[in-house]
């Protein structure tokens, strides 16, 4: 009897089992996801087609991902002119907990996910694929998340476009944005820190946005 191909053989088949098993369970992690930043935007900078196309790029992202989510959500405010009320993307996600694509918990609540406790950073606003997203330091900066949201996750009172009109601009216009690494140029502000309120597109074309740190990314909660 050969042991040493018995031995091999073996060795072969746990790590066949192991490597099975350890994929299932990123499998199992990805459909639990709650919460991601999106892997790619629409490619039409800030026109994400309004909150429907940006939920829908939310729920299509997810579901190629392995998620069994289907009520997806971009954190996404919304202002409406004459200075009546908009719509507030803290109350668009439901109400948590919300969990990365490794199954880190990023907040328990909506008063958690906007409170010094949220737990939105580089290592874990992951995208849907469980990816990292290069922030500041990195040679390609794309830490920009499209909110158009103050700290609090309400719509902006500050006046001028603040959502490149209601995320159908992809020319003039700004967008407030949020920085998923927490950082920026003035490490110290409160606003370089903020995960969703840190500053002003320089526009709404893809080209603007990348001049500013950006992609056209942004946050997708699963809401409940």
């Amino acid at each position: 009897m050969n042991f040493s191909k018995i031995s091999a053989a073996s060795i072969f088949v746990s790590l066949v089992v192991l490597g099975t098993g350890m994929t299932s369970a990123v499998q199992a992690q990805k459909a639990n996801m709650t919460f991601f930043v999106t892997s790619a935007g629409k490619g039409s900078g800030a026109d994400l087609g309004g909150l429907e196309g940006a939920d829908a790029h939310c729920l299509a992202l997810a579901k190629a991902a392995g998620s069994k989510n289907t009520k997806w959500r971009a954190y996404l405010s919304t202002t409406l002119p004459g200075g009546d009320a908009g719509v507030n993307a803290r109350d668009r996600i439901g109400k948590g907990p919300w969990r990365n694509a490794k199954g880190v918990v990023v907040a328990k609540s909506v008063a958690d996910l906007h409170s010094a406790r949220s737990n939105i950073n580089k290592k874990t606003a992951l995208t849907e694929k469980g990816e990292g997203v290069s922030g500041s330091g990195d040679p390609v900066n794309v830490h920009d998340m499209l909110t158009g949201s103050d700290p609090a996750g309400n719509f902006s009172t500050a006046g001028g476009d603040t959502t490149c009109g209601n995320w159908t601009k992809s020319g003039e216009g700004s967008a407030i944005v949020g920085h998923h690494d927490r950082a920026g140029l003035k490490k110290d502000t409160r606003h370089m820190k903020s995960w969703n309120s840190s500053h002003g597109s320089r526009g709404c074309s893809q080209e603007n946005l990348k001049a500013s740190g950006g992609a056209g990314l942004f946050y997708c909660f699963a809401a409940n």
